[in-house]
């Protein structure tokens, strides 16, 4: 069933936003040619025994520009010396993409004995991204030396020294290895994300630490969190990186009462001055991302070509939705200047990976949703963002010598109204699958998680009673053969068991493909402005009086037959 399961995503799964991703946020011309060095002693790189390409020494010199390239030194002692280092440093000084190269050469001067090297990322577009990048500056290949595995995709073969992985996959790998014996280093990168499951790996580690003496943790995390960490951990190496630069804030004088609009204003007056540079705008969720683009898209044409075109890149932190390209054709009429307009949330920072960014427009207000165990539910809530991510987005400009923070609210409301730091993820979510994951760990006796921010007792007995009533627990409160399969499917406990039961009633199929249809990215697509109708009669074909679900497997079953059809063609 897993396997059907995972061949219904792959149909539903696009990977040329891989591709679309990195194309737009590159800034390099891509016109420089790979030319080998020559000379009579060609520099080998140990990694693949080829000599470096011209490229690999351009991409050096920039690397060498970074902030944390200061630290490597002390970095590699700190490694060879102690089980656990700390990287506290600012937003965009190079960490995610230096230090795990430098934990690959350590892995390699040991001979990979203690074996390889994984580094964790919140979001699957950035191990993606990273993965690219880091492939191009060791000047290896991309699913070779250098891979990445995230949901529903691997690009990794046996002989991958370094890998990028996002932390629920590292997650799900504990649970068929649970001391994770092919790393010889593993890196946790945005801890300060609080996210579930990086929360839970930062405890099963530590016993994983103690069965393992060779082997390394390296954690990244923001400034605010690094004294929390080494309380957690005990003595521990700390190493701090700062940025180059710090920018100049701008506060506006009273709380906007539309922060939407005015941070849309801002950006055209923005445009208008002509000072160039590329634009980030935080707003507060990724519905407002969607509105912003088609806004942006629509007054595109009543703008004056001399001040040049305007690209909106919308970056998701949740949604796998492809990444429009800008239109090919009207990039020609723009011959004088092209600026990127970043749109995200609070919670996209690691998304943004464009070096020129010279502008940043704050809203300082984010919409997330809370789980409520009583209802067992998630509540919308809207709130100001907290003080480390307000933090977080002047450092953004931290490479840039003249850049600008825009911030739509009073420099007073950032200690009136704006918490220290947002509650962690494990606080505020349904622990379900959590403990379904625990339960399964417990079995390998890596069950006990100490949390480094306990989770509320109320979500805990909520998620026991749930898997409870799943029949994923026996009466002794272990798994029961039904949970330990339900463990093994990448799905919320909810689906899994919805999967098994269809045996019983010769629904199977049915079944997977309302699993994959509602786990992959959204199918519907948002119809130009003035096609609203039109959008609307064709989704009706798709419709079915028994609901939503049952609408998903006409538009499955169309998709399949279509398919067939266009390839019957060719």
């Amino acid at each position: 069933l897993g396997i059907i399961y995972v061949r219904k995503m792959e149909l539903l799964t696009f990977s040329p936003e891989i591709h679309c991703f990195s194309e737009l946020l590159d800034c390099s011309n891509g016109d420089e040619e790979e030319i080998l060095v020559c000379g009579e002693d060609l520099e080998l790189n140990p990694f693949d025994g080829l000599p470096y390409s011209s490229r690999y020494y351009k991409l050096m010199k920039e690397r060498e520009e970074l902030p944390v390239w200061k630290k490597k030194y002390t970095f590699m002692e700190s490694l060879l010396h102690n089980q656990i280092v700390i990287v506290s440093g600012d937003a965009k000084t190079g960490k995610s993409s230096q230090i795990p190269q430098w934990c690959a050469e350590y892995c390699l001067s040991a001979h990979y004995q203690h074996g390889v090297v994984v580094c964790t990322q919140v979001h699957k577009q950035t191990a993606v991204w990273l993965a690219l990048r880091v492939a191009d500056e060791m000047d290896v290949n991309v699913g070779h030396e250098v891979g990445y595995f995230v949901p529903f995709e691997s690009c990794c073969t046996t002989e991958t020294i370094l890998r990028y992985c996002t932390d629920d996959m590292l997650q799900r790998e504990m649970m068929s290895t649970p001391l994770l014996n092919y790393y010889g280093v593993i890196i946790l990168d945005d801890v300060h994300e609080r996210t579930v499951a990086t929360d839970a790996l930062l405890g099963l580690l530590k016993d994983v630490l103690v069965s393992r003496p060779e082997l390394r943790l390296v954690i990244l995390t923001a400034p605010h969190m690094s004294s929390k960490l080494q309380n957690y951990y005990g003595s521990i190496p700390l190493i701090r990186v700062e940025n180059k630069y710090h920018a100049e804030v701008v506060y506006s004088c009273s709380v906007q009462k539309d922060h939407f609009l005015s941070a849309l204003r801002l950006l055209f007056e923005i445009h208008h001055t002509k000072e160039k540079g590329n634009i980030v705008i935080f707003l507060a969720c990724e519905q407002e991302i969607e509105k912003a683009y088609q806004m942006i898209r629509q007054e595109e044409s009543n703008l004056n070509p001399d001040l040049g075109e305007l690209i909106p890149v919308p970056l998701y932190p949740t949604k796998q939705d492809l990444i429009a390209k800008p239109n090919q054709d009207k990039q020609k009429c723009y011959k004088t200047y092209r600026r990127k307009v970043l749109l995200t949330t609070s919670f996209g920072e690691s998304l943004i990976w464009m070096k020129n960014v010279t502008f940043v427009i704050d809203g300082g207000v984010e919409r997330r949703k809370v789980y409520n165990p009583r209802i067992r539910a998630d509540s919308v809530i809207t709130e100001p963002i907290s003080k480390s991510q307000a933090e977080m987005h002047k450092q953004i400009l931290g490479m840039s010598s003249s850049g600008k923070l825009f911030c739509l609210y009073p420099e007073e409301f950032t200690y009136k109204e704006m918490k220290p730091h947002l509650p962690a993820k494990i606080q505020e979510s349904n622990l379900t699958s959590m403990v379904l994951f625990l339960k399964r760990m417990d079995i390998a006796g890596l069950g006990h998680c100490d949390f480094i921010s306990r989770p509320a007792p109320e979500n805990l007995m909520q998620a026991l009673e749930d898997l409870d009533y799943l029949a994923a627990l026996d009466n002794d409160g272990n798994l029961s053969e039904f949970g330990i399969i339900m463990s093994e499917f990448p799905l919320d406990p909810q689906l899994s068991k919805s999967i098994l039961a269809s045996c019983e009633f010769e629904c199977v199929d049915e079944m997977l493909t309302i699993a994959a249809m509602v786990t992959a990215p959204n199918c519907f697509l948002h119809a130009p402005p003035g096609t609203e109708e039109i959008a609307l009669t064709c989704w009706r074909k798709f419709s079915h009086p028994a609901g939503d679900h049952f609408t998903l497997i006409n538009i499955f079953n169309a998709f399949k037959e279509a398919s067939a059809n266009s390839a019957s063609q060719c």
